[in-house]
């Protein structure tokens, strides 16, 4: 059966179960041997940050929902890069002000903005907007505005690390550099994918049912950060 829906439905399938294994594997937080090992040194450490940063990112389903949503319909090189640079200018300036400045926000109301964030991107892939108030949002400023949230996401994780504050700034720095890096190999795997995809005869097809599941999945995160904000 499914594979006569197409492979819109396959990608629906695997981002549900990631989402549900990643949720219940990293329960908000950080592993706790990276967590060890950041609370055990002091110093400049640009290479360890930089893999945690990349670590974060490859492995952050949130953050690569909405990427993949920003890109989804973006053919142009040119477009690609003006987008994802909008979203890596906005999630960098809040993560490292979030931390220098140690500014407090309570992570699971960040993460449920992030969910909605999926679902607003979604609901634009499918014209909701157009059809629902005659109007289209600028993408740039939302992509960019998104950008924001999505940073004081990876601050309130970074400080989970209890990092050190001697060689803070060149650390963060290596973890942003570490994020981008983790952000272009994951974006790289996607535009293979889609590439592939954008030929075949059902891809506008497919697309519409994609993005209803990339909407879902958007829902789900919101929901399970808001359980876990009153549980809490």
């Amino acid at each position: 059966m499914l594979s006569r829906l197409g492979p819109s439905l396959h990608i629906l399938a695997g981002v549900l179960l990631y989402l549900f294994f990643s949720a219940a594997a990293q329960a908000h937080g950080v592993a706790s041997g990276d967590k060890g090992y950041i609370q055990e040194i002091s110093g400049t450490h640009l290479l360890p940050f930089t893999y945690l940063g990349a670590k974060h990112m490859v492995t952050g389903y949130d953050h690569l929902l909405f990427l993949a949503g920003v890109i989804f319909f973006l053919y142009q090189l040119k477009d690609i890069a003006l987008y994802v640079s909008l979203f890596a200018i906005g999630h960098s300036l809040t993560m490292l002000y979030g931390v220098y400045a140690g500014v407090n926000v309570n992570a699971y109301l960040i993460d449920a903005i992030i969910g909605l964030s999926v679902v607003y991107k979604a609901l634009d892939n499918l014209g909701a907007y157009q059809r629902w108030f005659g109007v289209q949002p600028d993408t740039r400023a939302a992509t960019l505005i998104f950008g924001l949230f999505h940073g004081f996401g990876l601050a309130a994780k970074i400080q989970e690390f209890e990092i050190a504050r001697d060689g803070l700034l060149p650390n963060l720095l290596a973890f942003n550099v570490g994020v981008e890096i983790g952000q272009l190999l994951a974006l790289g795997a996607f535009l293979i994918v889609m590439g592939f995809w954008r030929q075949t005869a059902g891809f506008f097809k497919h697309a519409y049912t994609a993005n209803v599941a990339m909407m879902s999945a958007g829902f789900m995160l919101i929901g399970y950060h808001l359980t876990g904000f009153y549980l809490s």
